[in-house]
């Protein structure tokens, strides 16, 4: 009985390295998911906003890069 003792003490703290570890590597994965969902969601986000801006710009008639800046009026730069 005596040598069942001595070898469950070391067993016991093994598999709870073992278990250990693994939860670690599982913690891992859920992190490395979660990251790429934020990065697909972002994005996500950028392509809608960036459709939403161009909708804006063509429903108001203005042109996307120049959208918000006053046209020049080249009539006032000849001489």
């Amino acid at each position: 009985m005596l040598y069942l003792k001595s070898i469950g003490t070391p067993l016991v703290l093994l598999l709870a390295l073992l278990t250990m570890s693994g939860c670690e590597q599982a913690e891992k994965s859920a992190q490395q998911m979660l990251n790429q969902a934020a990065q697909s969601a972002k994005q996500a986000i950028d392509q809608t906003n960036e459709a939403a801006q161009q909708a804006l710009s063509e429903a108001t008639g203005s042109e996307g890069d120049n959208a918000g800046k006053p046209e020049s009026d080249d009539s006032a730069k000849e001489i």
